[in-house]
């Protein structure tokens, strides 16, 4: 008699990945939306709450910098307690905060709740990218799935406006973070009952004080950038904010260097594709993460655009960043990582550069779709090879660590980058209301961004490795602490070991 074969474990298990890169990528676009959602429900919330506009920077940046500053906890902590444990604990956070937000009767509970949401993401997103990668084994699998993650969390960041400005016109600005409840809890749920558990690291105690002291170094330094605004770069406002925070940053790094356990092995930095690719993905975040608020705020108050005009202005811009992002890896394939990270970030600063020309009386096509979409398609493009090359040179046990460092330098570009154009942009209008002044507020920073992106395309030449791997698309073949041959990726989550 033939014996049969059972094919159901297969089916099951492709069944079990799918569901798992969808949970990954379901998370990430959460946590990425929020960075961007409220932009265009800035206006009402300042009359709602009464904010003041240092206040309304800060709905951003409390999020942005809590986000970043906890994720390389987040990071480590997947490795060592469970990337399903710390998903699950994360997107409750991200949930519970964005229900409070919801709620604020004070600006002050508005801005505990956002930085309650940037410490759930913390935990939350780099879980999702380390459950990815131990799901899909190395090479053009998983580097279609890490296109798929950066497109996904790209089009949560991109979709931001357009979303918030349908609730904002249609509901009110609440629901921008109330929306996040009802799919929170349904993600919950499927990740509970799909996940499985699993994780990369022993088990040892977690480095809080390195926790602590990155979160406040970055923390201090963002908010002595936002200071300059008022108070310019050489006042006392301005210098002990700055001064105390590059202070803490560097007791971070001396206390990484002598714990047993530190957050931040320095060990990783010396990988040369981590650390290139997170210094690219730092100057990237930074150019790029402030074109979403000052498009929304240029197409409201100088253009007259409703929330729910200029939230579907930046579709095509948030269509070419999917794109962008979903392309990549075929073009790794062909060109490599390197190449396309610097191709990418060179056409992202032509799309700043040319909106950089906007006027008071611009039209939408020139003003605002057609250099949106160069902007965001090169950004989409540079994103993936730089997450893959950073990924793809991290030892197993050092997964989440590595993905909450992608994440970090990105959101923390972010917001820095946000907090400097905002002062370049307020130094330009010096005070001035006119709508011709601060148009010219706003290009000056587009141009800021398009000159940070040439330096970073001249960087990433430089330094990122070139070395080709057709198993990867374009990263290093080999990761840190892996022995030729022999497959360094994370067991499968399905795996009977995960």
């Amino acid at each position: 008699m033939t014996p049969m074969v059972d094919v159901t474990p297969p089916a099951r298990s492709r069944t079990r990945t799918w569901a798992v890169v969808a949970a990954a990528c379901t998370g990430q676009f959460l946590v990425v939306l929020d960075v961007s959602v409220v932009n265009v429900a800035l206006p009402s919330m300042r009359t709602d709450l009464g904010l003041s506009a240092p206040g309304l920077q800060w709905v951003v940046n409390a999020y942005s910098i809590a986000f970043a500053g906890f994720m390389l906890l987040g990071g480590r902590a997947a490795d060592i307690y469970g990337r399903k444990r710390m998903f699950l604990t994360g997107l409750a956070l991200f949930t519970a905060a964005s229900l409070a937000g919801g709620l604020a009767q004070e600006g002050w509970q508005l801005l505990a709740a956002r930085a309650g949401q940037g410490l759930g993401a913390a935990v939350l997103s780099p879980a999702t990218l380390t459950i990815l990668t131990a799901a899909v084994p190395e090479g053009p699998a998983r580097s279609r799935a890490i296109g798929t993650w950066m497109a996904v969390g790209a089009g949560g960041g991109a979709a931001g406006g357009l979303i918030g400005g349908v609730l904002t016109d249609l509901l009110s600005w609440r629901w921008v973070l109330l929306i996040n409840v009802p799919v929170g809890v349904l993600v919950i749920a499927g990740a509970a009952v799909w996940l499985a558990e699993g994780r990369a690291g022993d088990r040892r105690r977690v480095d809080l004080l390195g926790a602590v002291l990155v979160t406040a170094g970055l923390a201090t330094t963002a908010y002595g950038i936002v200071q300059t605004e008022a108070a310019g770069w050489t006042a006392a406002a301005t210098l002990v904010p700055l001064l105390g925070g590059l202070a803490l940053l560097g007791v971070f790094v001396l206390v990484e260097a002598r714990t047993a356990a530190p957050l931040m092995p320095l060990r990783v930095l010396a990988v040369r594709a981590v650390s290139a690719a997170n210094v690219s993905m730092l100057l990237l975040g930074s150019a790029t993460f402030g074109m979403w608020y000052f498009m929304t705020v240029y197409a409201q108050n100088v253009l007259g655009y409703t929330p729910l005009e200029a939230g579907f202005a930046l579709v095509p811009s948030s269509a070419a960043v999917f794109i962008g992002a979903k392309a990549a890896p075929a073009l790794m394939a062909r060109a490599g990582a390197k190449s396309l990270a610097v191709a990418g970030t060179l056409i992202a600063a032509a799309g700043f550069g040319w909106q950089s020309t906007m006027g008071v009386h611009g039209s939408y096509l020139t003003a605002v779709c057609l250099p949106g979409v160069l902007m965001m398609a090169g950004a989409g493009l540079a994103s993936t090879p730089l997450a893959t090359l950073a990924t793809s040179g991290a030892a197993p046990g050092d997964a989440g660590l590595v993905s909450g460092l992608v994440n970090t330098s990105r959101t923390m570009g972010g917001a820095l980058g946000l907090a400097v154009l905002s002062t370049v942009a307020a130094a330009r209008t010096a005070g001035s209301t006119g709508t011709a002044e601060i148009t010219a507020g706003y290009a000056l920073a587009f141009r800021t961004s398009a000159v940070v992106l040439v330096c970073g395309a001249a960087m990433m030449l430089l330094w990122l490795p070139g070395r080709r791997d057709r198993r990867t698309g374009g990263s290093p073949g080999t990761r840190a602490g892996s022995r030729p041959g022999k497959e360094s990726t994370p067991a499968a989550l399905h795996s009977p070991e995960a």
